[in-house]
């Protein structure tokens, strides 16, 4: 029903993506008192003042990334993992960035349950993007930044795709940036609302643990 209602419905047609998003258990990603609205199609809390975004939205970037299977993609924050877990299923591997290091080690833990090991973590500042593992086929961002980081663009591949959300904390657009000859091009996707990036190249402060 998700699939059918909140992703075909409104435009979600990649087959890659429509056959990862039947398989993969979203209810595996929230706490087990939320598995019952795990599929319904609003973002739910993960705790730490962090959400998992809504079906149609994480359908929509994903299918915005155009995979073909053998990429490598930066992933901004980890969160609950359940992106993450989609970019694993149908690209070549995944290097996942979180700030908040309860978030990460237990996305970390419910995706090595769940057999999934072509994905990299790490806890730290996402906005500076994975230099040591750079350049990047895919950079999918899922916090919002008032201005597209710096890093991102340069650890983007020749002709690679960044998805990301952009503007301010209540007004957002979901933007896909197309790097071609060392030039930006810049696609809207529509409205969209998404937490904030905090970090040195995002929003200056954040969730801290405790």
């Amino acid at each position: 029903r998700m699939v059918e209602q909140q992703l075909l419905a409104r435009g979600v047609k990649d087959p890659n993506v429509i056959a990862t998003m039947s398989r993969i258990p979203r209810h595996e990603f929230v706490d087990p008192g939320m598995a019952a609205q795990a599929y319904e199609d609003r973002p739910l809390s993960i705790g730490m003042k962090q959400t998992i975004s809504q079906p149609f939205i994480v359908g929509l970037m994903t299918q915005s990334l155009a995979l073909t299977g053998n990429e490598k993609v930066l992933e901004i924050g980890t969160g609950s993992g359940y992106q993450t877990a989609i970019l694993a299923e149908i690209c070549r591997q995944v290097f996942s960035v979180e700030r908040v290091a309860t978030l990460s080690n237990r996305a970390r833990g419910i995706l090595y349950r769940l057999g999934y090991v072509n994905v990299s973590f790490r806890i730290g500042d996402g906005t500076g993007g994975w230099p040591d593992e750079a350049p990047f086929d895919r950079i999918i961002v899922t916090a919002a930044a008032p201005e597209v980081p710096k890093p991102y663009l340069e650890q983007l591949t020749e002709g690679g795709f960044l998805v990301l959300p952009r503007g301010g904390a209540i007004t957002q657009n979901l933007m896909r940036i197309t790097k071609r000859m060392g030039t930006f091009r810049e696609e809207n996707l529509g409205e969209c609302r998404f937490v904030k990036l905090y970090g040195e190249y995002g929003w200056n402060e954040g969730p801290h643990e405790g």
